[in-house]
């Protein structure tokens, strides 16, 4: 069994963010995730995502029927 668990590393010692969800002696897999750190002054540039309906104005749209069942399938209704 694979459970992932959130933790900090600092000044040598791990601290779990959860609870394990066992109390034995376990076999674990650590792995040091590379964090980026702002300084003072810096400002975090995030990446702006699609607005919904963005795509309607170049030509996309859902057609009226969308949820209508499919000829196809039928058979199996």
């Amino acid at each position: 069994m694979y459970t992932a668990i959130n933790g900090v590393f600092e000044n040598g010692q791990l601290t779990l963010q959860e609870a394990p969800p066992t109390k034995k002696r376990t076999k674990v897999l650590v792995m040091f995730l590379e964090e980026i750190e702002t300084t003072k002054g810096e400002e975090v540039i995030k990446k702006k995502g699609i607005k919904l309906g963005s795509l309607a104005s170049k030509g996309y749209s859902i057609p009226d029927d969308f949820n209508a069942p499919l000829d196809d399938l039928k058979d199996y209704m």
